[in-house]
């Protein structure tokens, strides 16, 4: 230090001096400014970086929470369809359950028709059968008895005596 102090010289000092301002001036002229625009543009690129990142941030939130809202509304959907396709086979099964009972019904009654008028169609021949059986029997019964001239007598006074008593 002792040497620095010794060897001091004021020409060489005022000539570093103005070497030294007129580099700060040449620099500032020309280095300064495209320095200091480079890293306001940089400062600026970096809050336009930090922005756009916070505005991502909040569209990731928007868009998630649309998302969440869209899944809500399609569950909603969904579990109404399912109700609304169990409510239609439902009634579909009921329909065809009636539907069922209807005709099981409806081919009952024809059945029990059909047995009441076969019924009715052989008592009707039954009674017809027992006419023609009873008249044939009558006929032989009236064939034997007029074949012989006393019977027939016999048969003539028997009538006219019921028909006096009654």
């Amino acid at each position: 230090m002792d040497k620095l102090i010794n060897d001091f010289s004021f020409g060489l000092f005022f000539w570093q001096l103005i070497i030294l301002v007129v580099l700060i001036v040449v620099l500032g002229k020309f280095a300064w400014k495209p320095i200091v625009n480079a890293l306001e543009a940089r400062e600026e690129g970096i809050a336009d970086a930090l922005a756009a990142a916070e505005n991502a941030k909040r569209e990731m939130a928007n868009l998630k929470a649309d998302n969440e809202k869209l899944l809500a509304e399609a569950r909603v959907e969904r579990d109404s369809l399912i109700k609304e396709a169990r409510e239609i086979k439902e009634k579909m099964l009921a329909d065809a359950k009636a539907e069922g009972e209807a005709q099981g019904e409806k081919m009952i009654s024809q059945a029990k028709a059909v047995i009441a008028s076969e019924k009715a169609a052989a008592v009707v021949d039954l009674k017809n059968q027992f006419a023609s059986i009873s008249i044939e029997i009558a006929e032989k019964l009236l064939k034997e008895q007029l074949a012989n001239k006393e019977a027939q007598t016999a048969l003539v006074e028997k009538m006219l005596d019921d028909v006096k008593l009654n």
